[in-house]
């Protein structure tokens, strides 16, 4: 679905990506693990075009490598960033219409009843919470409602930065079940995630970068047990699993 080629990327003079090649398979999870600074948040951002970025990037064999984030967005490619950037001052309900707009527009009598319907099946305690305000929420409803957001937007391909970040692992295991299901749903995802170990074991595809390149790559299953990714990212304790 998505074929990312030589992708280079750039902060001013400062290289964060350096010819970075991966494939996003339709229907599928593929993740991307590395250490803070690897180029995993930078390689997101180029995709969605909000840093200055050059490459082939070929969405169903459409190139959109020199597309504006909302022509990305309006392509089929959500990007739901690390920190979440929901709105505090606008409910819930409000919070998941903005997701709506590279559908239908900022004016617009559309209806959008079918995506809200979808996202409150999916996450119950947002519907219980729809008039609340933003800032009202606990950490983990609003990834919550930054997933959901994200999912208004009729995504293809749904891009989640760091979902796990700051949540109880309780909630991180409840959040992951709910990434399973919306790829279930047909939505193919791309996860950033620094947790290698649940990132591995729900995507089907993943890779390893390290310093802005892709130091490793391939089945998830593979890479669990990859003497490389165990000692990096694992150590002893996972191998006495």
């Amino acid at each position: 679905m998505l074929k990312i080629k030589n992708l280079h990327a750039y902060y001013g003079a400062i290289e964060g990506l350096k010819g970075v090649d991966i494939d996003v398979e339709d229907g599928k999870i593929t993740c991307i693990i590395g250490s803070n600074g690897a180029g995993k948040t930078t390689l997101l951002k180029a995709i969605s075009g909000v840093v200055k970025r050059f490459g082939s990037m070929l969405l169903d064999d459409m190139e959109i490598g020199s597309f504006t984030p909302r022509q990305v967005a309006r392509a089929g490619i959500t990007h739901v960033p690390e920190s979440r950037h929901i709105f505090p001052g606008l409910t819930v309900e409000k919070n998941l219409e903005t997701g709506t707009f590279p559908w239908h527009g900022f004016f617009s009598n559309a209806s959008f009843t079918k995506e809200l319907d979808e996202v409150y099946e999916l996450f119950p305690r947002l519907k219980e919470r729809r008039n609340q305000l933003g800032w009202s929420l606990s950490g983990g409803e609003q990834q919550m409602l930054a997933i959901g957001r994200g999912i208004m937007a009729r995504p293809k391909i749904l891009m989640l930065d760091e979902p796990s970040m700051g949540l109880a692992p309780m909630l991180i295991d409840e959040l992951f079940e709910k990434i399973v299901e919306i790829n279930a749903r047909g939505i193919s995802i791309l996860l950033v995630e620094q947790n290698a170990h649940i990132a591995l074991e729900v995507s089907h595809n993943a890779y390893v970068m390290e310093s802005g390149k892709i130091a490793l790559q391939g089945p998830s299953i593979s890479l669990q047990h990859d003497d490389r990714v165990t000692k990096a990212y694992f150590g002893s304790l996972y191998k006495k699993k």
